[in-house]
């Protein structure tokens, strides 16, 4: 590999401001509106991360997340005038959590609550969940869930539980959806998105964070699953999803982040990793692609920017700590009431 592009910092957030002036009329943007929801939180955690919060459009911002609920359902779409789904619903709290000092200064008591009943709603009788009305089960669900309500104050498992104001109320069945996410386990210690399914990275961060946030960490091999991950580094340094396949800076999180919900981050080649999503930077117009010289774009910003600050170089590029279950800010998390319990170790 060539030699290490320092972090550019200031480049990525240029790219990452300037992303709210594109044009709403191009063949991409009518093509990716869908997921505009989940490209706003991977910008804006991105630019959270870097301390650089306040140079986005606060206001703009809210407003698109109020378009985009359906008061009928209780769900977040991905942009205004389509259909709620639980992936966005995840991105919309996240996005009130990382732009409010208090998520009822946006929504109603009442609205909280009727998102905790649409999540409900969408729990099947085996504890998995279906993603939207149309039935779809996968794993990445099943953490939406949990992950949503516990932002709410709606999970009893986590110490932000506002139980006193939802008189004690149930969403979901807890028990069910960890077991489901424990059936969806195989023998190499890895996930899928449904039991039987290929063992896949992107899969594992969501069912050990659906573990995690469950508190059912201790009921999975965690040895096994740790040496399945790491042997997902390649000689480049970066990380891949499953076995034979190329490196790509999005498995920076989705791999780290599991390790870090294990405590074994420091498993892997760190210093590696931290060179090859270096190299995978435009340093000059911002942004990082999935590998070196391809074209960056905001999903890859934000995972390459959120592996670095796991990997423990948030002093040295003025980075905030990410936590690895939540895939928020620890700061903004704590702002809710939910303390990190993790302690990140690094051996290099």
């Amino acid at each position: 590999m060539s030699s290490v592009q320092s972090f550019a910092k200031e480049a990525h957030i240029s790219y990452i401001q300037h992303l709210e002036e594109k044009e709403t009329n191009t063949f991409e943007y009518c093509v990716t509106e869908h997921l505009r929801m989940s490209g706003m939180y991977w910008g804006l955690t991105g630019m959270d991360l870097m301390n650089e919060i306040s140079k986005m459009n606060r206001d703009k911002i809210l407003q698109f997340v109020r378009d985009s609920y359906h008061d009928e359902v209780g769900g977040f779409s991905g942009a205004p005038n389509h259909d709620p789904h639980i992936l966005y619903t995840l991105s919309a709290v996240q996005l009130l959590v990382l732009l409010t000092d208090n998520i009822e200064e946006f929504l109603s008591l009442e609205q909280i609550e009727k998102i905790g009943s649409y999540i409900g709603s969408l729990q099947k009788e085996d504890g998995s969940f279906a993603g939207d009305q149309w039935g779809e089960v996968d794993t990445r669900f099943s953490y939406c869930a949990l992950n949503c309500l516990a932002l709410l104050g709606l999970l009893d498992t986590c110490s932000n539980y506002r139980g006193d104001k939802i008189n004690n109320r149930k969403f979901i069945n807890v028990e069910k959806a960890v077991q489901f996410v424990l059936s969806c386990q195989n023998f190499d210690g890895g996930f899928g998105v449904c039991p039987g399914a290929e063992s896949h990275a992107g899969q594992i961060f969501t069912c050990i964070g659906a573990l995690s946030i469950g508190k059912a960490l201790d009921r999975i091999d965690q040895d096994t699953l740790s040496w399945w991950l790491c042997e997902r580094q390649c000689d480049n340094g970066g990380l891949n999803g499953r076995p034979e396949k190329l490196a790509d800076v999005c498995y920076s999180w989705w791999v780290l982040s599991a390790l870090g919900m294990m405590d074994r981050i420091h498993w892997i080649d760190g210093g590696k990793l931290h060179d090859y999503i270096c190299n995978c930077q435009d340093t000059e117009k911002g942004g990082i692609s999935d590998k070196p010289n391809n074209m960056v774009d905001v999903f890859h910003t934000f995972f390459g920017i959120a592996g670095l600050s796991l990997l423990g170089y948030g002093e040295q590029y003025g980075l905030k700590t990410i936590d690895p279950t939540f895939a928020l800010p620890v700061g903004a998390l704590k702002k809710i009431g939910i303390e990190t319990p993790y302690t990140l170790r690094f051996d290099y």
